[in-house]
């Protein structure tokens, strides 16, 4: 595929989301607008682009290059996808109600109410630590693959490639914020979910299958298996691990995000909020099950025609989240190349561009205050917004030529697992203060136990083999984390006579 075609392509797509931004902000570009669209969003438009926002490009890549992985992952991803859903459907009735009868712009304004000062920085700063470590990841996954396929052969280095990236969202999100992004998003999960189905179309044109025969081998291949069920102690694919695993991941990393709650407090009423997250979690599992189905599908399609999974240029180990893009790019021709390059683009601009605008929202409500009537009509508000938007562009840049300058996957690794371990303080401190009536904190101690808990979690998973009998963990990790943080807040606790109702 002409490596020209793509740029022109690329060009293109980011002229249309200026574009659409220019539309959304031109009647109002202020803090409102950016933070929370005006309370006025559809509930339908916020539902669908989720998608986009929750599928990322490493999601696009990643889930279908595992389903041949030597490890035999095969369908076991479905499993964590069904834990997924009952987690949306607990924060549709627990999280959201109690988001919307405070009338939140942070979602850690709750904490701040219930237990304190301190732990409300403690939280809002777990957000932002964790949103940029997991969204330049994202980033930077999808922008290796920009290098190899299209910017390597203009002699563009990897730096300035990633300022492109990073300077095209911030050009179409810096005035409309949420506004503009809850319409570029719905169009950007159009493309994502529009590539996936053609991209099933034309692996199986190639292979001269009809759809239902298609489905049928994945059906009969030896990919295809979701449930396991041997050896719950050194099987990290063991189907309880995964659906628990699955159910408080997405509370945490969803309920407890500002960045994926911050869409669904921008409609009028707690239904409409709801309804989005109900019709959210069924084109969620579906979707997930055509990813998996076009992962046997490249599986296929690379044993036929004699294709190896492509090698990490540092590692030269295999590396399944290549295969996708190799196929795409090199093996089907230049209309599915370019609807990969749109699937692939939509995913991971989709979540980058959410990413910033919740992190900028953070940081002004939760840091600078942005939301206290005081503040709300300051002359300089909207200024310093655009200052703190760039900032957070310029921090996400930077972390990505750290990650970069390692030169290997397992850094990409080794930062998800940090993210996902920040989470489970988050999941410990909401539960204590939705659950743990008459009693406050030693608010002032918080941020030790919150530190305090990651690193006893990641030394129980360390040496879970020898401490529990061979037991190894996986994404269940979270709920463990979250435990710790809890009986680490009780022993903090103290009696309090009033308690404030939410």
């Amino acid at each position: 595929m002409s490596p020209t075609i793509l740029l022109c392509f690329l060009i293109g797509y980011f002229l249309l989301l200026i574009i659409i931004s220019f539309v959304t902000s031109k009647n109002s570009s202020d803090n409102s607008t950016f933070f929370v669209a005006n309370r006025n969003s559809k509930w339908y438009l916020v539902a669908f682009g989720m998608i986009g926002t929750a599928l990322s490009g490493v999601t696009f890549i990643s889930v279908p290059g595992e389903v041949g992985a030597p490890s035999g992952n095969q369908f076991q991803y479905f499993q964590f996808v069904l834990g997924n859903a009952v987690g949306f459907i607990i924060i549709a009735t627990v999280l959201l109600p109690l988001y919307y009868r405070m009338n939140l712009t942070s979602i850690y304004s709750y904490i701040e109410r219930r237990l304190g000062h301190y732990s409300y920085k403690t939280a809002a700063s777990i957000f932002l630590l964790s949103r940029t470590l997991g969204s330049a990841t994202r980033l930077y996954l999808v922008v290796i693959v920009l290098q190899r396929f299209i910017f390597d052969n203009y002699g563009i280095p990897f730096w300035l490639t990633v300022l492109i990236s990073l300077a095209l969202i911030w050009s179409y999100t810096f005035k409309g914020g949420l506004k503009t992004i809850i319409i570029t998003d719905t169009l950007q999960t159009f493309f994502l979910v529009l590539s996936v189905f053609l991209t099933i179309y034309f692996i199986c044109n190639s292979l001269n299958f009809s759809i239902p025969q298609a489905f049928e081998t994945v059906k009969n291949s030896s990919y295809s298996k979701i449930f396991f069920l041997d050896d719950f102690l050194t099987n990290k694919f063991y189907f309880s691990k995964q659906f628990i695993g699955g159910i408080f991941v997405t509370i945490a990393m969803t309920g407890l995000d500002q960045d994926l709650m911050q869409k669904n407090l921008s409609m009028g009423t707690i239904k409409e909020a709801q309804k989005n997250m109900f019709t959210f979690t069924g084109v969620f599992v579906i979707l997930n099950v055509f990813f998996l189905s076009v992962g046997a599908l490249l599986y296929i399609f690379a044993t036929k025609n004699g294709i190896d999974i492509p090698l990490d240029h540092i590692t030269g180990k295999p590396r399944t989240d290549l295969l996708f893009p190799e196929i795409a790019l090199n093996n089907l021709g230049a209309i599915p190349a370019i609807i990969f390059m749109l699937g692939l683009t939509a995913a991971t601009f989709a979540t980058t561009d959410s990413a910033l605008t919740a992190l900028t929202t953070s940081f002004c409500v939760d840091f600078l205050g942005m939301d206290k009537a005081e503040n709300v009509n300051a002359k300089d508000a909207v200024k310093k917004r655009h200052t703190v938007h760039v900032a957070f562009s310029i921090l996400m840049f930077l972390v990505i030529i750290v990650i970069n300058a390692f030169n290997s996957s397992s850094v990409v690794s080794l930062i998800f697992t940090i993210a996902s371990y920040t989470y489970g303080p988050l999941l410990g401190l909401y539960s204590f203060g939705l659950f743990v009536k008459k009693r406050g904190l030693h608010d002032k101690l918080v941020p030790i136990v919150c530190l305090l808990s990651p690193f006893l979690c990641y030394l129980l998973a360390t040496n879970s083999t020898t401490l529990l009998g061979g037991y190894v963990f996986s994404v269940e990790l979270i709920l463990i984390n979250g435990l710790i943080t809890f009986i680490g807040l009780l022993f903090i606790s103290k009696k309090t006579d009033a308690q404030t109702k939410f």
